[in-house]
């Protein structure tokens, strides 16, 4: 059995800097995707338009055949003037990051009232709010009750922007959706492929499955499932592929959070779409529904297709360059659809998969 699709589009995608983006960008086509949404959080954060398109032109060296849309880290730093210069060069966002949530989000956020003019100014210039959907750590919360927490606030500002495009990034519970279905047009859900697969119990024993946010239940991963297979254009794929050195995730005195799915990226989806029976749902999910919202509907399409075939495919148990290691999602386990080729257009082979 096969099917062909237009090429995903990721609108959650970690690309690092340095070594580790030379390393992990070209997976971006390898896992079936032409479109990655850049996340800002590098170090130093993405904060202006001129840093955004010099990243822009770092990753397209590297791999020229992907659109890349750019974001900027939201600051108490950012203008906005600014807001409307990067929108007049092609930035497509503006990422929200509670402060000490996840990597590199020390320069986040406490609070948003301080930023109403900024969202104003967003909705004006037709750009989208991207929202990592948790509160800061408090001694009232927990990893657990975070995303929950945060809920009130994705609603207070989606009735006070009506005009502004938000994302609720990489949903992790029942809450989560159904909140994003309440809300307007204005607001959608990204979901990833790893929360698609895990719960709180597969983080608790494997570094390789721990992230920001955490998953949650087996309760709250039907709600994923049951959301990205409906067919409600309100959810798509946004991957929060999140690479980092095995130094990092293993061993580390402190587990860094982030799940590398970018490699097998259509792979793991359809895995969870065949399991539903859905797999005319599929394309909508990981190609389409993401496009309309972001309004880029022919970025990233032209003439070519992904072919994905159900046949046995065995992850690979890292990428690598040199002594730069990055572990994938389900390293050495079995999933059933494979990558057959992406039609017109071959693979660039840049890293070593092993």
């Amino acid at each position: 059995m096969s099917i062909t699709i237009t090429p995903a589009a990721d609108f959650h995608v970690h690309l690092r800097q340095d070594a580790l983006m030379r390393l992990v960008t070209p997976t971006v086509r390898q896992g079936g995707a032409s479109i990655a949404y850049v996340m800002p959080n590098l170090a130093p954060p993405i904060t202006t338009t001129g840093m955004a398109m010099n990243y822009k032109k770092e990753l397209q060296a590297i791999e020229p055949n992907v659109e890349f849309m750019m974001t900027l880290y939201l600051t108490a730093d950012l203008t906005v003037e600014e807001v409307k210069k990067a929108a007049a060069a092609g930035v497509s966002g503006v990422k929200v990051y509670p402060a000490g949530v996840t990597t590199n989000s020390s320069a986040g956020v406490s609070t948003y009232e301080p930023f109403y003019p900024i969202f104003a100014a967003m909705a004006e210039a037709n750009m989208v709010l991207n929202l990592h959907g948790e509160v800061p750590p408090s001694p009232t919360n927990s990893v657990l009750t975070a995303e929950h927490d945060f809920l009130p606030t994705l609603i207070d500002l989606a009735k006070r922007f009506p005009k502004l495009r938000i994302v609720l990034e990489h949903c992790t519970t029942k809450d989560a959706i159904e909140t994003v279905k309440k809300c307007g047009p204005n607001v959608a859900g990204s979901i990833t492929a790893h929360h698609l697969h895990i719960t709180i119990d597969s983080w608790a024993d494997n570094p390789f499955c721990y992230c920001k946010p955490v998953a949650k239940t087996p309760e709250d991963r039907a709600a994923l499932i049951e959301a990205a297979v409906s067919g409600d254009p309100k959810f798509f794929l946004g991957s929060d592929s999140a690479p980092h050195p095995r130094e990092k995730k293993s061993g580390a005195a402190r587990t860094a959070a982030g799940v590398f799915t970018q490699s097998r990226l259509l792979s793991y989806v359809a895995e969870i779409f065949d399991k539903q029976g859905k797999m005319d749902k599929f394309e909508d999910f990981v190609s389409n529904f993401g496009r309309k919202f972001y309004q880029v509907e022919g970025l990233g399409v032209g003439a070519e297709k992904v072919k994905l075939t159900k046949k046995p495919l065995k992850v690979e148990g890292e990428v690598r360059d040199g002594e730069l290691v990055v572990v994938p999602f389900m390293a050495t386990e079995e999933l059933q659809w494979d990558i057959e080729s992406i039609l017109h257009l071959h693979f660039r082979h840049i890293v070593r998969i092993l």
